[in-house]
């Protein structure tokens, strides 16, 4: 568990401080220079509730009702009835990890000053997630324009000591109790509040985050299960040389390679064929391994440059400006967010497609150069890792489904105010299955590999293949042999690229790679 502490200024925040809150227990400090921005803003709103001209998000209704001037002793109830009201998500739950990294990130926007509340409502909000009191999100209910409205309402209706959320000790219960244990006081929203609670791309931008922390660390694990697979197959490691990247001049591209080569260094598999006749080249899935995963690092670049100016920003919508104005704005609209969760899913659509096809490389006979039928102890009366592929082509068939860009949909809300929006929620929802698919393929080809580089005798793998074989087996993940109960080992073989195992156990030979 992350312990350190994340302090929260006026300029936004970094995707390691938003993990360390979301997947950690790292505590959150807001600065006195936040508070003070804060509170300079809240006297701006003050000042122009108390006049008697309308203004969007102090003294009207919201979206389609906006035009509509709401009087002083309503406004209380105006506050709460929005929560409430967008309070209407459905299905199953969100992750905690998903509605700690939401949280926060709205309250990185709240503590900028540009959003008008109170200190009380950031300080509170800061609060509840010391507190570890995850409020409960449904699936369902953003449609990535206008904010997060229905998953951060949740949110906010828990900061107001109502709807249900799960406490530290992982058990869901009122909001008012876990409030009320934990010494927190419900917060009565005042103008402006309710709907700065619930306009921001927090949600999506969360699991953009998240997901590209984890595409980094698959990305480097998907370069190690092509080079176990080159190994395998008797594959040629000169296609790796960085010459021939240097003239293609991709910078994921000549990472991936280079990833390649420094597993590599020192086998001997490489080269050697099962009879006279020199190999002249590989098949596409190994010899453009590098090509493929490195699209898709330069591709996981472009989302954390965009993630990178999004975790900047103050997205809300009136907000207020350093003169005092309260503008509206269409920040809240998530296309930016969106394209490159959708973006995210192509690449790994894609990184999962190239793994599949080297297993079944691995387990074909006829294309395997020399290994038995699927890689099974004795063909015919064991199947082998047979049905383990038809697992992993099964996966690779829903990340092309996943694949499909949630961001080209919109479907008009809001009588027709809200007529464009992003989608960029269930962008992100489905990227995480993505990322979860990709992780459980990358471990069937582990699997296979590993199997496959042990079945070969008379030659020794490289140093670092002979770590990562070291690694597994001692994970508990078995090797070849007869036939047994395959799904453990596959699980285990998720769990170890899904923790790390498999990278740490590389660069335990080769030091850090890309």
């Amino acid at each position: 568990m992350d312990m350190h502490t994340v302090v929260l200024g006026t300029s936004g925040t970094t995707a390691q401080d938003v993990i360390a809150v979301a997947r950690g227990a790292a505590r959150i400090e807001l600065s006195e220079e936040a508070l003070a921005a804060v509170a300079t803003s809240r006297a701006f709103i003050d000042e122009l509730a108390a006049k008697p001209d309308p203004v969007y998000g102090v003294s009207t209704g919201f979206g389609a009702l906006a035009v509509r001037h709401i009087s002083p002793e309503l406004r209380v109830q105006l506050q709460r009835n929005i929560v409430r009201s967008h309070a209407a998500g459905m299905g199953p739950r969100v992750e905690r990890e998903v509605v700690r990294a939401l949280m926060f990130l709205r309250l990185k926007t709240l503590a900028s000053g540009h959003t008008g509340v109170r200190p009380l409502v950031v300080e509170t909000m800061a609060a509840l997630l010391n507190a570890g009191i995850t409020p409960v999100v449904h699936e369902y209910g953003s449609l990535g324009c206008s904010g997060d409205l229905a998953p951060l309402s949740h949110c906010a209706l828990a900061l107001m000591g109502e709807g249900d959320a799960e406490g530290p000790d992982g058990v869901v219960r009122p909001a008012a109790e876990l409030l009320a244990a934990h010494g927190i006081e419900p917060v009565e929203l005042r103008e402006k509040e309710g709907l700065a609670l619930l306009n921001g791309t927090d949600g999506m931008l969360g699991m953009l985050v998240m997901a590209c922390a984890d595409l980094a660390r698959l990305f480097t694990s998907a370069d190690i299960t092509a080079a176990l697979s080159l190994e395998a197959l008797l594959g040629t490691d000169k296609v790796l040389a960085p010459e021939l990247h240097a003239i293609r001049p991709h910078p994921g591209q000549a990472a991936s390679a280079a990833n390649m080569a420094k597993v590599l260094a020192g086998s001997g598999f490489t080269g050697h064929h099962q009879d006279d006749a020199p190999r002249v080249q590989d098949a596409y899935s190994i010899r453009c391994a590098p090509q493929v995963a490195g699209a898709g690092r330069d591709t996981l670049g472009h989302a954390r440059l965009v993630a990178d100016r999004e975790l900047a920003a103050a997205v809300d919508n009136p907000v207020v400006l350093p003169d005092g104005r309260v503008e509206s704005n269409g920040n809240f609209h998530g296309a930016p967010v969106a394209y490159v969760l959708d973006f995210l899913a192509i690449a790994a659509a894609d990184l999962g497609s190239i793994a599949e096809r080297r297993t079944d490389r691995l387990l074909d006979k006829n294309r395997s150069h020399g290994l038995p039928a699927f890689l099974a102890g004795d063909p015919g009366v064991d199947s082998g890792l047979m049905i383990a592929q038809y697992t992993q082509a099964a996966l690779v068939s829903e990340l092309k489904r996943l694949a499909a860009p949630a961001s080209v949909d919109s479907i008009p809300s809001s009588a027709m105010q809200e007529d464009h929006v992003s989608m960029g929620w269930s962008a992100a929802r489905k990227l995480r299955t993505a990322v979860d698919n990709l992780t459980r393929i990358i471990a069937v080809e582990l699997y296979a590999a590993t199997r496959a580089i042990e079945m070969r005798e008379g030659l020794t793998p490289a140093p670092a293949t002979r770590a990562v074989l070291d690694a597994v087996r001692g994970a508990g993940i078995q090797g070849p042999g007869e036939d047994r109960f395959l799904a453990p080992d596959l699980e285990s073989a998720y769990a170890f690229v899904r923790g790390g195992k498999l990278v740490a156990a590389v660069e335990s030979v080769t030091g850090t790679l890309a």
